[in-house]
């Protein structure tokens, strides 16, 4: 793993020393305005990385790779919901809360106000991680939690699985949640009823009082729940001393981190485009919110790269519309050769053509400046590969994605058929070594696409610590299931469905 990027950069522009130690008004103490010099106006910018497509797509890779080369890597919204592996060293390490970068010892890494919490999954995930290897040394050292971010309680776990029982029952089928209280919990949030962090760490019997009118809400709604209230409280009150040297005001914290000295700071996104709540496939979407400004405690003056990553074929988990789905022989090859298996539920991954809609549609809501495209050499042994590349709906050409799923389930794909390449790309570590098919297979994408250009970036691979090979010119990530490389990338015009 490379070592580049320090820790002590980042301790130095946070407040976030080797000694954790409580900041901001979540323990009492305050942390003075720094002075001196006048501030930069916008100050450090921000690496993103998002799903453009319905999760799966191989960001914990991507992520991995860039988290190399950071000071502090962010996770912004979603839950214990996510999962993304890692493997370093041969062990594999599965992440749902944490974010996958601290996989990298030199890396701070912090929970946003956008993320919900299970207390108990959190440390449960850091303690089984940790066991397995040396990626997490001193993790409790290095991770920041916001004292915005909201808690996710046994009861709305419970609730989850409630509600899903009820749709089995009243409409023939469930949506296929986690169970891990997601939805119920960012309702709460919604509704000025749920509790925060910063909540936990003031008033423990303030807390307790708002805690149990909570859950007699929810007992009152679900008369058959079993909530055993004292019993999570006292649970509650163990985590307060454990999680305490770790929370941080999170907009002061973020801030200080941004304009202060040089940091390289790198934002994971948990959930996917099509999973939005706002922009996704309403109502079968994650229930989080998947774009990263809303729900972070970062200006977007201060965003500067934003990678989608694309797998170069479509999963999903779950019921829902899925236009490229192939169920057939072609669908069963995929979900095999990419050992197409959910992180979290353990489900089989519902598998598909590349659908560029899709991709066009996630790169207008969160303006990509460059594809992450992974597990290419999954269509290795394809004589030809099929791409959609527009909807047709009663027969006509729709301009846009639609947002009705009932439109989305009677939409007609249109597919452009590529050759493929038949050999095996899964050594290849620059564009050049891809076979000439291969190549104009990513090409093809970037053209379709029209994601603007952006400048090069450096990665580095667990098994491979030498730089790998870069083209001059602006790039996009591609990585095949075992190695990454870098590909120039060609500027196109904006995006159009037709």
């Amino acid at each position: 793993m490379s070592e580049s990027g320090s820790q002590e950069a980042a301790a130095a522009s946070t407040g976030a020393g080797a000694e954790g130690g409580g900041g901001g008004a979540a323990n009492g103490s305050s942390d003075s305005p720094t002075k001196g010099a006048p501030r930069p106006a916008v100050g450090n910018k921000v690496t993103v990385v998002l799903g453009a497509q319905w999760g799966d797509e191989g960001k914990g890779k991507v992520v991995d790779l860039l988290a190399q080369d950071a000071d502090m890597v962010c996770r912004c919204q979603g839950g214990n919901n996510a999962g993304h592996t890692v493997v370093v060293d041969s062990v594999e390490y599965d992440f749902h809360l944490l974010p996958s970068g601290i996989i990298n010892p030199k890396v701070t890494a912090f929970i946003g106000n956008g993320v919900v919490i299970h207390l108990p999954g959190l440390f449960e995930e850091a303690e089984k991680n940790e066991r397995k290897g040396k990626g997490l040394k001193d993790w409790e050292k290095r991770l920041i939690i916001s004292d915005r971010a909201h808690i996710v309680f046994d009861f709305h776990q419970a609730v989850d699985g409630v509600q899903e029982q009820q749709r089995q029952e009243q409409a023939g089928k469930n949506l296929g949640t986690t169970k891990k209280g997601i939805g119920p919990v960012y309702s709460a949030k919604a509704a000025r009823s749920g509790l925060r962090i910063c909540d936990l760490l003031a008033d423990f019997t303030q807390f307790s009082e708002r805690y149990k009118v909570l859950a007699q809400q929810y007992k009152a709604m679900y008369p058959t729940l079993e909530i055993d209230i004292e019993g999570e409280l006292v649970k509650l009150k163990d985590y307060v001393e454990r999680i305490k040297p770790m929370v941080r005001d999170g907009v002061h914290y973020m801030y200080e981190a941004l304009h202060g000295p040089p940091n390289k700071i790198l934002v994971e996104g948990a959930n996917a485009a099509l999973l939005d709540i706002d922009f996704g496939q309403y109502s079968t979407e994650c229930g989080c919110w998947a774009g990263f400004a809303r729900v972070w405690e970062c200006h977007p003056q201060n965003v500067g790269e934003v990678y989608g990553v694309v797998k170069a074929y479509t999963t999903r988990v779950g019921i829902g519309a899925f236009p490229s789905e192939q169920s057939n022989d072609i669908g069963e090859l995929l979900q095999t050769r990419g050992k197409e298996v959910g992180v979290t539920t353990g489900r089989k991954r519902r598998c598909g053509w590349l659908d560029l809609v899709l991709i066009k549609y996630a790169h207008m809501i969160n303006g990509f400046t460059a594809l992450a495209l992974t597990k290419l050499d999954i269509l290795d042994v394809f004589t030809e590969i099929k791409v959609g590349v527009a909807y047709k709906v009663d027969n006509q050409i729709i301009p846009h994605f639609p947002a009705n799923q009932e439109v989305l389930q009677r939409v007609e794909v249109q597919y452009e058929t590529l050759p493929g390449w038949n050999s095996d790309t899964s050594a290849a570590r620059s564009f050049e070594e891809l076979p000439e098919n291969a190549q104009k297979y990513v090409r093809f994408i970037e053209e379709n696409v029209g994601v603007p250009a952006s400048p090069p970036v450096s990665c580095t691979t667990h098994s491979q610590p030498s730089k790998l090979n870069l083209h001059p010119y602006p790039t996009t990530i591609t990585t095949t299931t075992t190695n990454p490389f870098i590909l120039s990338m060609s500027c196109s015009p904006p995006p159009s469905f037709i």
